[in-house]
Order: structure tokens, then C-alpha cells, then sequence
């Protein structure tokens, strides 16, 4: 059996956002100590779970024909980093716009030193979004597209300063035409909450819609959509999240798979313990159950295996799926081994897996984000 190499592109570099707000006429001196933006925008991930590199050493092989961990699991570490990296992108952004010392109701234009091309920036108060009444709302638009039909809408940012809690809405064509220029329809949205009734000191949702596909023949795993959700507590972190590629196929000609998944993992040792799923993009159904058991990476393959090549020799499937076995282990080196948990640290991470679940695939497939 030929081993099949599984790959994703990483969408981050799409993302690319000007976060350096320059060249602002603005009358008002600048004291970046007092401000009302949100000091952070963020969970930080474990490298062990969130790396969009293949590296890391290899384990578990005991033959040549054997699936390597580090192929099944590239996909998830490159999906985490593409969350994680637009919360970053927030933050960047947030911190773009604080040398404008955004301390009060204000409005102010200036040219993005990006792409050469005037923004208008203005801060309301008291402003209604999700059911929520925000202390404050800052939007950023491309000024010549404001008719637009999305309002040339860069950014919006709602927040609160009781608490920390806020929502941003970014649109990277927007916010640079030459970075971004690929990437016309895309959206991110990232909910970040500090003590939250979850838990968690800190958590972050993360949705991204709108990504184009790409061609199936090079880019047969690309995203189009992304929901994603970590909170931490201490020094672990838990991430549970679907990414929708309707264009994915595995071993057979059936295409269209939720990457739907669950992991925690420890940024003080760097470890990491996850475990996924490949349900079809069109299931309606958020049983954790039908997700990731029914729809594990070993029985999904072993279905597609044994569809295409009828009869074939059960030892081999199994040895060529060995490192399918769930849940999989990580180090700061990358994947490890799967179904063997390499010591207590691991095993901490592990039990806090069965209280988290992906979500619906069906609704991560149709997943839009707007802006108000």
C-alpha cells in the first residue's frame, strides 16, 4: 500500500493585515499609556499543537507501508495556527490604532502606509451587537469603497472596559488591497473574554468564512470555513474547533470532510494530546460521539481502504494505520505516538478531553461572518 501524504496549505500568510496605522493627521498628542482598547486579544497555543510545519520526530513506526503520525496530524496543527494567528491579527490591529490614544468618542482619517490608500477610523459609544450592549465600538474603513456593499468595512471592534470583553470583525482586503488581494471575500471574527462563566481566565472564538478554494488537483485540502474555540486555565490550554474542505478526499473519490477536533495541551512543558475527526461536511449532528468516534481518522480511513481495495489483507490496513490510533501524543518535536500515552504528564491532558466536543459540521460548512 502506498503511503498518501496528507497537506494543507497555510492560509495565515493570507491574512497578512497592515496592523501600523501611520501617517494620521491627528491634532491631539499621543500618550499610548491611557487609552479604552482591550490590553489583549488572545490564547496563546502550545507550539506541540498549533505548529503549521511537518516537523517533529516520527514515532510508532515498525515498517516501511505505516502512515506517519506527523501526516495525519499536519493538518490540525496548521488549522490551530491559522485560529490562533488571527487573534494575533486583532491584536495587531488593536495595537495599530492605540497610538491614536483612543480615550474618547473620536473620528479621524489617515493613509494606511500599506497600501498607500486612505482609512477612516471613528469611535461610538453604547452600541448594540449579538444581543450585547457595547461600551464602545471602533470601526475602520476603506474610505473610496465605503458605497460598497460591505461598507469598505476593515475592522469593527466592540468592546467593554468593566470587563474584559470584546468582539472584532476584520476583513484583510480592506485593510490591504496589495497584501491581500487573493483573498476578496474573507472574514475573521474573534470573541475574546477575560473570566468567563466557563471557566477558563481567558478564552477566544474564533470563525473564519469567505477563504477561496483552492484548486483540487494542487490545493485539495484548502479551507473555506473555520470555527475554533481555546480557553485557558494555568498554564493548560483546551481547543476544540471544525474546519470545513469541501474539496478533501481520502483513498476513494468522495469529497467534502469536516477536520473537526479536540486537544489540550500544557505551555509550560509544551505538550499536547488530541484527537480528531473526519466527519462529512454535510452532517448535521453535534453528538461527541458520531464526531469523533464514529468518524475517527482510523475508521474513516479503514471505510475508504476497504471500499477501494476489497479484500485487501486486514494486518496490513492495520499496520499501515497503526499511528491512527486515538487520541495522539505530542512534544515540543511534534507528533509522538497515538493510543499510548507517553507518561503522567500526558495523561493530565488526556481525561480533559471527554468534556469537550467539536461542533456541528454542517453549521461549520455554512458558516458566514458579517459585519453589523
Amino acid at each position: 500500500m502506498k503511503t498518501t501524504r496528507f497537506t494543507l496549505r497555510n492560509l495565515a500568510a493570507g491574512f497578512a493585515i497592515a496592523l501600523a496605522l501611520a501617517s494620521c493627521q491627528n491634532n491631539e498628542s499621543i500618550n499610548p499609556q491611557k487609552d479604552l482598547l482591550p490590553q489583549s486579544f488572545s490564547v496563546d497555543i502550545p507550539p506541540s499543537i498549533s505548529s503549521n510545519a511537518a516537523g517533529g520526530r516520527i514515532g510508532g513506526r515498525v515498517q516501511t507501508d505505516t502512515l506517519q503520525g506527523n501526516e495525519i496530524y499536519r493538518n490540525l496543527g496548521t488549522f490551530i495556527n491559522v485560529g490562533k494567528n488571527a487573534s494575533k491579527i486583532v491584536e495587531g490591529f488593536i495595537n495599530g490604532v492605540r497610538k491614536y490614544r483612543i480615550d474618547k468618542i473620536q473620528s479621524l482619517t489617515y493613509t494606511s502606509d500599506e497600501d498607500g490608500r486612505a482609512k477612516n477610523l471613528i469611535v461610538k459609544s453604547k452600541v448594540d451587537f449579538e444581543g450585547t450592549t457595547w461600551d464602545y465600538q471602533l470601526t475602520v474603513t476603506d474610505a473610496a469603497d465605503e458605497s460598497q456593499a460591505d461598507g469598505g468595512k476593515a475592522m469593527q471592534l466592540f468592546w467593554n472596559t468593566d470587563i474584559v470583553k470584546g468582539i472584532a470583525i476584520i476583513k484583510p482586503y480592506n485593510s490591504d488591497r496589495n497584501k491581500n488581494s487573493k483573498v476578496p471575500d474573507a472574514l475573521f471574527k474573534v470573541t475574546y473574554t477575560e473570566g468567563g462563566s466557563l471557566g477558563y481566565e481567558k478564552q477566544m472564538e474564533v470563525f473564519i468564512s469567505g477563504v477561496p478554494l483552492g484548486n483540487p488537483i494542487t490545493e485539495p485540502y484548502s479551507i473555506n470555513t473555520v470555527h475554533m474555540f481555546a480557553g485557558k486555565k494555568g498554564n493548560v490550554i483546551d481547543v476544540v474547533g471544525n474546519s470545513n474542505h469541501p474539496n478533501a478526499s481520502f483513498f476513494t473519490t468522495d469529497k467534502g470532510f469536516n477536520w473537526a477536533f479536540v486537544a489540550s495541551g500544557n505551555e509550560l512543558f509544551d505538550i499536547g494530546v488530541a484527537e480528531v475527526g473526519l466527519p462529512s461536511s454535510s452532517l448535521d449532528n453535534s453528538d461527541r460521539n458520531v464526531l469523533l468516534k464514529d468518524n475517527s481518522i482510523k475508521n474513516v480511513f479503514t471505510k475508504a481502504i476497504n471500499t477501494i481495495w476489497p479484500g485487501i489483507d486486514q494486518t496490513q490496513v492495520a499496520a499501515y494505520l497503526k499511528n491512527t490510533a486515538a487520541p495522539g501524543y505530542f512534544s515540543k518535536n511534534g507528533f509522538m505516538r497515538g493510543g499510548t500515552s507517553p507518561g503522567t504528564e500526558w495523561d493530565a491532558l488526556a481525561a480533559r478531553l471527554g468534556a469537550l466536543s467539536p461542533y456541528n459540521p454542517l453549521q461549520t460548512s455554512n458558516l458566514v461572518v458579517k459585519f453589523k
